[in-house]
């Protein structure tokens, strides 16, 4: 069976938060996750290279991204989005 988006996004996550992926609820902020910021900067990274798209995120201002990480449910629709879009570039 293939690994969906939202499995690959949910792992990248866990690995930073150091939990098993079905502890990752969709509707879990990074801080429930305890990722810190540099966690993040890392999950961004392994998200782009798992993917191989260009997450449009600025890392000294989060919340002025167009790559929204309020949840996991929310950053794995940015990533679906970002796949449909760069592939077609």
């Amino acid at each position: 069976m293939a690994e969906t988006v939202q499995d690959r996004v949910i792992a990248i996550l866990a690995e930073q938060a150091v939990l098993e992926p079905g502890d990752v609820g969709l509707d879990a902020t990074l801080n429930d996750l305890g990722i810190d910021s540099l966690g993040l900067v890392e999950a961004v990274f392994g998200i782009e290279e798992a993917f191989d798209i260009q997450v449009p995120f600025n890392a000294n201002e989060p919340g002025q991204s167009e790559f929204d990480i309020s949840t996991v449910e929310t950053m794995v629709r940015a990533v679906e989005k970002l796949i449909a879009t760069q592939s077609r570039v």
